[in-house]
């Protein structure tokens, strides 16, 4: 079988239903895109056909139920070819009505340039960026394995599915992939399987212009099966190909299907010119005319919508199926099925400070009573899982439980070595799965390797959690390669990512409370290296609703307020000291959550005094100066830090109580 027969008689296509269902994906794509005048048109009528067969023949889902939990994942790496998953997700029955489709790419749409989750019924991740797809896959296949350790238990099977992923060359271009592919290999994610559109053209011209690599003795190197298909039309080849992936269940596998982008159409086929601009009206009618296609635009022919009721009784069947096993499960295994709700992640229970324990005196680092918090939520909360990128122990990120390894996925501690972007990418397919509570840490300063992937779990409201330790130039002789000072800052300009940098350990475990509450997107804790002073509890339940708190309180009315975050909250206390000493009355506010302080502060429900306020933050001012009115004033840094002991470099860079306490004096005008 080589594919769709052209030359056909007209409003058909020849050959098998199959054959005319590849022809009908091609056209509704093409269509789409030409609808919108905008779009990426080549890889759909490249990778109809694997598509078709994937999704006909050998994918377990069900359009009636998309979010049926035992269904299998499916993944768009390649994100600008959304019209193909568009009208594949149209002709298999899912709620997207052929005006979704003449819609695409149209504001207020289920069908925009690139999947969002959330916003098309079947679209399991936001793809676009490219890399992140394959990286989502990868924490997805994990939580099915993770899952499957823990509730299939007693003879009973309700974790039991496959993630499928396909990528284009430049997902294998970007390093993410490298990242998430070897650890994939490594863990032997045997249900996971990645198809390759290997068609040798990026928008630029032929891949092998900038890339000649040998892909499948890469994916071998990282422990995976390798499979091909010669002829990306050969639907045979393709099942046969699928069918033996799915054998294999001890390893991950990789099949590269040699297709031609921009198929059927000669004045573009094989060439960048079908990457990224529609077809044009010209080229889609001698295209019609070629595959003797109706002229009408979207056109499903009634054979194809008979062949898919078919299938859609079958899926519905298997999904009834599981449902009658799920209903035992949950009655065999009530507690497991309290934990792990299969179709959405766990809420958490509250984490409430001990009074007893976090009274005010002694000092600890930040990073430290993260640990012990940590250590609390994880004895409560069975569904809470993450790891590091190789800095466990200097992050307190190991929640025992056992670790995460091959053929062993019941532990709960997931060792992702040196590979922060494929890390964060792979706790947001964990977070989409559903069932688990991810969570992930490094050094503040090694954010910028995985931002990309915690924007997109800001976009797609992902409830993760990133630890971030070692928050400031405090971290000393290591030098300013590993000194934040921005990345702070640059954190908080995210949309929809809660960034709490608590000043004690009091703060860090409500930090960690309210992280775990928060199921509405994800949350970046920020801590630190060093001894902190315990200021205790007090005024605590005012830093949860409204994100700062009174630390220190003169009698009387303040002359002035230093309001710091983190470890600079000790610092505005030393040079309120100072201060007092001179006969100044200082007020010292911990301001944990800016954003929150901000929106308190806008509404009224938080008050400053009428006093002049220094805002202290061992980072730039850009943030704290839209906070500062005009007669206050900001310290803060503005260059890259230095090698020598923390509190040298601190010192060295402005950061002392005594100049906290120069620029109150020089605001007060005393």
């Amino acid at each position: 079988m080589t594919g769709v027969t052209e030359h056909a008689a007209p409003g058909a296509a020849a050959g098998t239903v199959d054959e005319l269902a590849v022809t009908t994906l091609r056209f509704l794509a093409a269509d789409a895109v030409q609808a919108a005048n905008s779009g990426h048109p080549g890889m759909p009528l490249g990778t109809a056909p694997a598509a078709w067969v994937l999704w006909s023949r050998h994918l377990r889902h069900d359009p009636a139920d998309p979010g049926w939990p035992d269904r299998d994942r499916f993944v768009l790496s390649a994100g600008h070819g959304s019209a193909l998953l568009y009208a594949l997700l149209h002709v298999t029955g899912y709620d997207l009505p052929a005006d979704e489709l003449r819609r695409f790419r149209r504001l207020g749409s289920r069908t925009p340039g690139h999947p969002e989750h959330g916003v098309t019924p079947g679209v399991e991740t936001t793809t676009g960026p490219l890399g992140q797809g394959i990286a989502n896959a990868v924490g997805m296949a994990l939580a099915e394995r993770m899952l499957a350790a823990r509730c299939n238990t007693g003879g009973h099977r309700v974790v039991d599915h496959r993630t499928w992923a396909l990528v284009g060359d430049g997902c294998l271009m970007e390093g993410i992939s490298h990242e998430a592919a070897s650890l994939a290999g490594r863990l032997g994610l045997g249900k996971l399987t990645v198809i390759f559109d290997d068609n040798d053209v990026t928008i630029d011209g032929p891949a092998r212009r900038t890339c000649a690599d040998d892909v499948e003795a890469r994916f071998r190197a990282y422990g995976w099966r390798t499979l091909r298909v010669e002829d990306g039309t050969d639907l045979d080849a393709l099942d046969h190909a699928y069918a033996d992936a799915a054998a294999d269940d001890e390893r991950p596998t990789f099949i590269a299907v040699r297709t031609t982008i921009g198929h059927g159409v000669p004045e573009v086929a094989g060439t960048p010119k079908a990457h990224g601009s529609p077809l044009g009206e010209a080229a889609l009618a001698a295209m019609r005319r070629r595959f003797s296609w109706p002229s009408e635009p979207f056109h499903v022919p009634a054979d194809v919508r008979a062949a898919v009721a078919a299938r859609r009784r079958r899926w519905a069947a298997e999904r009834s199926e599981w449902e009658r096993a799920h209903a035992r499960w949950r009655a065999d295994q009530p507690r497991l099925a309290a934990e792990f709700p299969l179709d959405r992640v766990p809420a958490p229970p509250r984490l409430a400070p001990p009074a007893d324990r976090l009274g005010a005196g002694g000092a600890i680092a930040t990073r430290k009573a993260s640990a012990a918090a940590l250590t609390a939520l994880a004895d409560a909360y069975p569904a809470l899982v993450g790891g590091s990128a190789d800095l466990a122990s200097s992050t307190g990120t190991a929640i025992g439980g056992g670790d995460v390894a091959p053929g062993a996925f019941g532990g709960r501690t997931i060792h992702f070595g040196v590979r922060e972007h494929a890390m964060a990418a792979a706790l947001n397919g964990i977070a989409l799965h559903g069932g688990l509570r991810p969570f992930g840490s490094t050094f503040l300063v090694f954010s910028d390797y995985l931002r990309p992937a915690l924007r997109l779990a800001a976009l797609m409201r992902l409830p993760v959690v990133h630890v971030f330790t070692h928050d400031s130039v405090h971290v000393g002789e290591d030098g300013p390669t590993h000194q934040p000072v921005e990345h702070v800052e640059s954190l908080r300009l995210i949309p929809g990512l809660t960034v709490l940098r608590p000043a004690d350990a009091a703060e860090t475990r409500l930090a960690w409370e309210l992280a775990a509450a928060n199921l509405d997107g994800p949350t970046a804790l920020v801590l630190s290296r060093q001894d902190l002073p315990v200021l205790g509890s007090e005024n605590l339940d005012e830093a949860r609703r409204h994100g700062a708190r009174t630390v220190t309180d003169p009698p009387g009315a303040p002359d002035v307020v230093l309001a710091a975050s983190g470890s600079e909250v000790a610092l505005a206390r030393e040079a309120a000291a100072l201060l007092a000493d001179r006969g100044i009355a200082a007020r010292v506010v911990s301001v944990m959550w800016r954003e929150r302080f901000e929106e308190a502060l806008t509404t009224g429900a938080f008050r400053l005094p009428d006093a002049p306020v220094v805002w202290v933050e061992a980072g730039v001012r850009t943030g704290w100066r839209a906070v500062a009115g005009p007669l206050d004033a900001v310290v803060g840094i503005e260059r890259f830090g230095e090698s020598g002991t923390g509190p040298e470099v601190a010192a060295h860079l402005g950061l002392s109580a005594e100049a906290v306490a120069r620029t109150a004096v020089r605001v007060l005008g005393s």
